[in-house]
């Protein structure tokens, strides 16, 4: 490998650093490699030693996939090393999706791969060629004998890393196990594209995940769901009877060819995650740090990232302890970030059977974006006509946004998929709406979304979570919220209105949100009542007492009540509000129904009240109007509702005729662990929809336009419920439309505001664009 010139920390950062000389690295994959190659040219006079237990050659998997931005990454490191890796690259740019015998394709998207045991033969001739000490076949010393001899320990031990295990109470580990088996093969052809192929046998669904990483081979994954791997018979054979069954399974994919293993084994993912990422002077880098599924090709990527950036910060940082939490600190946003990609990838494979029965281009649409970092906008961008076809066959008119196609619930049709989420205002008086909830309610109803919901409206005063909370207990309530809806109707017509119920329950009789969320009253609270006297926080909120018969009947009633009131204000939908730990999902959830009744225990029993006040409120509802249910699809608590029981829980209110179930997630249990994150909810709409096969509201951090149409396209929603968007701007909709140039009967501008549907010029920044060169 040739030469160059190699930079001194001064060279490259311009003030000397010292206090890293001698660097042991554990483990000689990508990760450990590069870091030591990166640190030698750095600093020539740098002692490091790279053990690795294996030979040279030995290594599993077949292809590495690397992005375009790890390349950046790489050419400004070490040019050497990047021009290496271009000589030896296979680049295509589409991908096939093929199921039930029906390929669709999509261009546009770019991937560079090459063999793993060329990458790696790569980094070690880079390592040889820095002097950079390599000692094969040779077990690291344990970590702790080494960062007593060495300035800085590495640890690219892998996944199954033994200084991490040594080291469990210092970097706090988290190892979850998944629900598919996958074997990594290759096949000696190249396929042409980034290729899945789908196959529904008698045992169950399998897929095959495939590319190129030369001019002759292909990686192939293998995977499926744990039972079906069971039910095929796989965990009684050996692996190459194994292999020769998935050759013929995807006989048409690999064109009859065999395939063929590398020390080849059947495994199960897990997802690492570490609560620190260095201890002392030893540091974690790639997979012994953090994995992310190999459906989104990460795992190489990230190593080498890592690496990079831990060698940057070595250099860039006064000692060791400050270079050692920069790197943590700029590199855990961009690995949870990954993390949570490559998790909805994995949730999507392992519910692969739900979507097996959408239509071809949605099934194609949805396998594309499902870890939400590919979009309907860049996919437009990428593949115009594959993008066209999937919106023709969803419905939306030509060249028209998908958020803007209009649904039908019974006898409402909204003009386009945007919900304004129900969000507690509490600035009623006496649970009377007044002005504020004029002005809020209306102008969101002016600025477009097809649906407006209200706040959860209470439907008694012991029902009230704080003293600012609106209600539908008392006429005056409804004249109010009559004035609301008449202003809805008359200023926005085609802009519907929905008014979401519920009671407390044990969350009740709190402060104003901004006065101390979840917090009671300093004085006057009120009795609360509940599925169990389990109090929200134990020690601070009041202990509710647990509803007896005569109680139920009541609280039936109330809602009940409360319905017919709502048809006399004119609201065009109803919700019943069975989420966030409210008192009817307080019934629903393990965590906070302990009852021994009728009402209490198996999941069933736990259904049966929230299923006596639906059937109550259905009855009060006209029948033409629709009614949704919004629900809690997880507690995120251990021992809480499950994704399992979700799903048994919209089947109930489906069956019982609930027209849509709205799916958030948590608020149930002050203790819950959310995974916070873009769309976060939306997986377990998405598992609703495409399990109980009834319409899903989906909501929880979806904040563009691009989002709606990605979600709606393929087939995870039928509505996207949005709420801090529309506090930002209450013209959310209507702007939505304006920048997709969109200008049809989805999202009317009201005549008044006709002249602002168009944003506002401002002045030129920009100078005259140089025309000739002269010589």
């Amino acid at each position: 490998m040739p030469t160059e010139a190699r930079p001194t920390g001064v060279e490259r950062f311009g003030v000397e650093r010292t206090g890293v000389e001698r660097v042991a690295v554990i483990g000689g994959g990508p990760g450990g490699l590069y870091a030591a190659a990166l640190l030698k040219r750095l600093r020539p006079e740098r002692d490091i030693t790279v053990w690795e237990r294996n030979a040279p050659d030995d290594t599993f998997g077949f292809g590495v996939v690397l992005s375009d931005e790890t390349l950046g990454g790489i050419a400004h490191a070490d040019p050497v090393v990047h021009a290496a890796l271009q000589r030896e690259f296979v680049r295509w740019d589409a991908i096939d999706i093929v199921h039930r015998r029906t390929a669709q394709t999509s261009g546009g998207h770019g991937f560079a791969a090459l063999g793993r045991r060329r990458l790696l033969e790569i980094l070690r001739e880079r390592c040889d060629s820095l002097g950079v000490r390599l000692r094969f076949r040779a077990p690291a010393p344990p970590a702790a004998e080494l960062a007593a001899s060495h300035d800085l320990v590495i640890a690219a031990d892998g996944v199954n890393s033994l200084t991490r295990t040594a080291h469990a109470d210092a970097f706090g580990p988290r190892l979850t196990t998944h629900r598919c088996r996958y074997i990594w093969l290759a096949a000696d052809f190249a396929f042409d594209a980034f290729r899945f192929e789908i196959a529904e046998t008698p045992h169950g669904v399998m897929q095959l995940h495939g590319y190129p990483f030369a001019a002759d081979a292909s990686t192939v994954i293998v995977e499926m769901r744990e039972e079906v791997w069971r039910a095929a018979g796989f965990d009684a054979q050996d692996v190459s009877r194994s292999i020769e069954r998935c050759a013929d399974v995807f006989r048409d994919a690999l064109g009859g060819r065999p395939l063929r293993s590398n020390n080849s084994a059947w495994l199960t993912f897990r997802t690492v995650v570490n609560s620190r990422w260095s201890h002392g002077n030893t540091v974690l880098i790639g997979d012994a740090a953090h994995t992310a599924h190999f459906s989104i090709g990460s795992g190489t990527k990230l190593a080498v990232e890592d690496a990079l950036t831990l060698a940057a910060c070595v250099e860039e940082q006064p000692d060791l302890p400050g270079a050692l939490a920069a790197y943590e600190a700029e590199r855990r946003p961009v690995v949870e970030s990954t993390q949570r990609a490559a998790a909805a990838s994995l949730r999507w494979f392992e519910e692969l059977g739900a979507y097996v029965d959408q239509p071809p281009r949605q099934f194609a649409f949805n396998l594309l974006t499902r870890s939400r970092r590919v979009t309907h906008g860049n996919l437009r961008m990428r593949d115009a006509s594959f993008t066209a076809g999937v919106e023709e066959e969803f419905g939306a008119a030509p060249g028209n946004p998908p958020m803007f196609t209009p649904l039908r619930l019974r006898g409402l049709e909204l003009r386009n998929r945007v919900v304004v989420s129900p969000m507690d205002m509490y600035s009623a008086v006496d649970g009377v709406p007044g002005d504020f909830h004029l002005v809020h309610l209306g102008a969101r109803a002016l600025g477009g979304a097809g649906l407006v919901m209200t706040e959860m409206v209470c439907v008694s005063a012991e029902g009230r979570i704080t003293p600012g909370c609106a209600g539908l207990y008392t006429d005056e309530q409804a004249t109010a919220w009559a004035r609301i809806t008449d202003f809805v109707h008359a200023s926005s017509p085609g802009t519907a209105v929905g008014v979401q119920i519920g009671h407390s329950g044990r969350k009740g009789s709190t402060k104003l949100m901004w006065e101390g969320i979840d917090q009671p009253l300093d004085h006057g609270n009120w009795p609360l009542a509940a599925a169990s006297p389990i109090p929200y926080a134990a020690g601070v909120n009041q202990i509710p007492r647990a509803l007896d018969r005569a109680g139920l009947t009541a609280v039936r009633e109330e809602f009940a009540a409360a319905a017919r009131r709502a048809v006399r204000c004119g609201f065009d939908l109803l919700e019943l509000h069975c989420g966030h730990g409210y008192l009817l999902s307080g019934f629903l959830s393990p965590l906070t129904n302990h009852r021994t009744d009728a009402y209490g225990g198996p999941l069933d029993n736990r259904l049966r009240f929230p299923l006596e006040v639906f059937d109550a409120v259905r009855a009060a509802w006209p029948d033409d109007r629709p009614m949704t249910v919004r629900i809690s699809a997880t507690d995120w608590a251990e021992g809480g509702t499950t994704a399992e029981d979700a799903v048994e829980i919209a089947h109930a209110f489906a069956a019982r005729g609930a027209d849509a179930i709205d799916v958030s997630t948590g608020q149930v249990v002050p203790d819950e662990r959310p995974e916070f994150g873009r769309s976060y909810q939306t997986p377990y709409a998405d598992r609703i929809r495409n399990t109980v096969r009834v319409p899903v509201v989906a909501v929880g951090a979806i904040s563009s336009w691009d989002d709606v149409n990605s979600l709606l396209l393929a087939g995870r929603a039928d509505l996207c419920a949005l709420a801090r968007p529309h506090l930002y701007d209450p013209h959310w909709t209507l702007h939505a439309a304006a920048e997709q140039d969109y200008d049809g009967p989805g999202a009317p501008w009201p005549p008044p505001y006709l002249a602002g549907s168009r944003p506002p010029p401002t002045g030129r920044t920009d100078a005259p664009k140089p025309r000739l060169t002269l010589g």
